[in-house]
């Protein structure tokens, strides 16, 4: 038999197991975390598109209240009702393309799991050599 420093075949086997158990772990409460990070950022970028919809509903509200103060009568009410309902869709636009464009950015592959997963196979086969 070997010395008290010694371990058998079934502790070590027992340690593999155990360091295994607590990398699989620490994988998962990295991909929540990621997931949770890119759910907040879509969550943000969508509530921006909404914003967007909803003002652009609102124009499209102005435009025909412009048409009815256009046919009512051609003086100044209209026009007042133009200029806000062109102010208001121009807003609304820019809200829908910063909500598109933050959309495009969310990434719903926890990206830093699956590299750091990739990363501690390579590190078993290492270790199995």
């Amino acid at each position: 038999m070997g010395s008290s420093g010694d371990r058998t075949f079934a502790g070590l086997l027992e340690d593999i197991v155990a360091n295994v158990q607590s990398i699989i772990r620490s994988e998962v409460r990295l991909a929540r975390a990621e997931i949770r990070e890119e759910t907040v950022k879509a969550g943000k970028a969508a509530g921006i598109a909404g914003s967007g919809a909803v003002l652009a509903f609102y124009a499209v509200g102005f435009l025909l209240l412009t048409g009815v103060f256009a046919l009512e009568t051609a003086v100044q009410p209209w026009l007042a009702a133009l200029i806000v309902a062109v102010f208001v869709g121009a807003i609304a636009g820019v809200l829908v393309n910063i909500g598109l464009k933050r959309m495009k950015q969310v990434n719903p592959r926890p990206e830093k799991t699956i590299h750091s997963v990739k990363e501690n196979v390579e590190w078993l086969k290492n270790q199995a050599r």
